[in-house]
């Protein structure tokens, strides 16, 4: 089963991280909807956080690990948000169980295809030799040779965890990620249609979702609206955190 972090009490709202986040990455927007009268439930996807370690990975598998949490937690009808990879799932899960979805928010991703991009994130990662027992300044300073961005560094920087005294590793399983990283691009099926309310919020800096995607998302989700936040990238849900949730929260209401 799935790691999560339950809060609050009410309608159950998923949240599902993005590719190398975990659910730690939404715990103050948890808390946030929780107090707005949700339950929200945060989860670690397979591979990711506090979730178990597989060498499968894939939409399909994940979507299958999001339904049996469900089934173990007896949530029969939930409204569901993701970003990026996480918003692929969401898309992925609603159009695959559209009865238990009432509705779904996508954060920053769309259902089309998208070619591999995480190459120098990847380099980065596996240049750190945790044999020689780096201290996270020494982790972060590897990093920094290969991702200039100081915000996607902080954030791949919340995957350090002390194994053991005096000895760090990342919480993402990047051995299986190095071989499955075609995995994460992968556009949802052509017939796959969710028909009830749903929410694209993208960010104004951001490439991922196109005034051309509209057309695409469309055939898939026929009930759909597209927001933008300005001024925000790819992680939007942490750049804007307040707009946001006033979006989101308008949208569940």
């Amino acid at each position: 089963m799935l790691y999560s972090k339950i809060e609050g009490a009410g309608k159950p709202l998923l949240i599902l991280h993005g590719f190398l986040g975990m659910s730690d990455n939404w715990k103050t927007l948890g808390v946030q909807f929780a107090a707005d009268g949700f339950e929200v439930h945060l989860l670690d996807l397979r591979n990711h956080g506090r979730s178990f370690h597989s060498e499968e990975f894939s939409y399909a598998l994940m979507v299958q690990d999001v339904f049996e949490y469900c089934q173990g937690n007896n949530l029969k009808s939930v409204n569901i948000l993701g970003h990026s990879m996480g918003g692929k799932t969401a898309m992925l899960f609603a159009t695959t169980y559209p009865e238990m979805v009432d509705k779904l928010i996508v954060a920053d991703i769309g259902p089309k295809f998208y070619p591999q991009h995480h190459q120098t994130i990847l380099a980065g990662l596996n240049a750190v030799d945790f044999s020689k027992k780096p201290s996270r300044s020494e982790v972060e300073e590897i990093l920094a040779q290969h991702i200039t961005d100081f915000g996607t560094r902080q954030f791949l920087m919340k995957g350090l965890y002390w194994k053991e005294p005096g000895q760090l590793a990342f919480r993402f399983n990047l051995v299986v990620f190095n071989r499955k990283m075609d995995e994460i691009g992968v556009a949802l099926a052509e017939n796959a249609v969710f028909v009830k309310p749903t929410l694209f919020i993208r960010g104004g800096n951001s490439n991922y979702v196109l005034d051309s995607d509209m057309e695409n998302i469309k055939q898939h989700f026929p009930d759909s609206v597209l927001e933008t936040i300005p001024n925000a990238g790819h992680w939007l849900h942490a750049e804007n955190p307040q707009l946001f949730h006033q979006m989101v929260f308008s949208f569940l209401k």
